[in-house]
């Protein structure tokens, strides 16, 4: 299968010493200038993580369609929406209007969220979980109605004072048909993985598994891939599902690179504890472009999903971020199965 790769940008701004992205329009204006960059140097997608009371990207659909109006060829998407803090039927219509702008373009990485600076941040939003349900459950629930609106499902009645007597239920509008074959679920977990294949979503696989069994990070992570896939066959759906994980690779070609990443980085797999769970993190690559490529080609993970999702240190600027994948494209990629777009069979 021919790999894809694109890169994912956690969108922080600081007023800091060394920050070339200060504020949040300057985060904004560079999440665009990057797609492009990217789009022009052969990547297939541009991804952005959403983070709510912080200083990193929060409303990924204005950015979005932004990006799908100074693009024509990358894959647009996110990575990922907590849908604890979403009105479903808002963000359908939100989701297929941006789709449309961008013309089928869009990937949509949605999950329960990852831990955050406030405390019951998304109950400040006006969303709780019922009686009895955790916030797993609540965005569960959640992404089952999102799912239904952009399929087209009817969500309310009509009213027949202002449909001529016509009653009947009415679908969410616009639609924008195939958006939800490219939905994915964020999983932690092999068991989510699991489930995220019951429900016919794609796999999003991230740096962070909330479980250990002792094993490298890219093996388990492998094992959380095979266990989805098989998963997705036994329930019988008929299209191929797409599988991404993320890695931080940072190539070292210059002084600057040196400065920035050259020490203090032992790339092993760290573990602790998240949540009060037994959390496992994966390793960062860090190195000459060969060695990067070498070890690439061994990751377990990187081998068995389609997709390859690349974390950028934004804050360092879009012509330092452009000359980072630049380089991994003409130097590490090709040790992966990546090839350029018009190349492919």
């Amino acid at each position: 299968m021919d790999k894809r790769i694109g890169f994912l940008s956690f969108g922080h701004w600081q007023p800091i010493p060394g920050s070339l992205v200060r504020t949040g329009r300057d985060a904004l204006v560079q999440s665009v200038e990057l797609a492009e960059a990217a789009e022009e140097m052969g990547l297939d997608g541009a991804y952005v993580r959403v983070h709510h009371f912080a200083r990193q990207l929060a409303s990924p659909f204005p950015l979005l369609a932004a990006m799908a109006a100074r693009t024509r060829r990358i894959e647009l998407g996110t990575g990922v929406i907590d849908m604890r803090y979403e009105n479903p039927l808002y963000m359908a219509e939100e989701a297929a209007t941006t789709d449309l702008l961008a013309d089928g373009r869009l990937q949509l990485g949605v999950s329960r969220g990852s831990p955050e600076t406030a405390l019951r941040g998304s109950e400040a939003f006006g969303y709780l979980p019922g009686e009895g349900s955790t916030d797993a459950d609540l965005a569960r629930q959640k992404t089952a109605l999102f799912l239904a609106a952009i399929s087209g499902q009817p969500v309310v009645d009509a009213d027949p004072r202002m449909t001529g007597g016509a009653t009947g239920k009415l679908a969410v509008q616009p639609q924008s048909p195939g958006l939800a074959d490219r939905i994915w679920w964020g999983s932690g977990t092999r068991a989510t993985a699991e489930w995220t294949a019951r429900q016919g979503l794609n796999l999003m696989s991230s740096t962070l598994l909330v479980e250990d069994t002792g094993v490298p990070f890219d093996e388990l992570q492998a094992e959380q891939i095979a266990r989805y896939r098989a998963a997705w066959a036994d329930a019988g759906w008929e299209r191929e599902p797409r599988v991404s994980v993320s890695r931080s690779v940072l190539p070292i070609t210059t002084d600057q690179d040196r400065q920035y990443f050259g020490g203090g980085r032992d790339g092993e797999d760290q573990v602790g504890i998240l949540e009060g769970v037994r959390a496992r993190f994966g390793k960062s690559y860090t190195g000459e472009p060969d060695a990067l490529a070498e070890a690439l080609a061994k990751d377990a993970a990187v081998r068995e999903a389609d997709s390859l999702l690349l974390t950028v240190p934004n804050m360092l600027g879009v012509e330092y971020n452009a000359r980072l994948l630049r380089t991994i494209v003409e130097h590490v990629a090709p040790a992966i199965g990546w090839v350029y777009p018009d190349r492919r069979a």
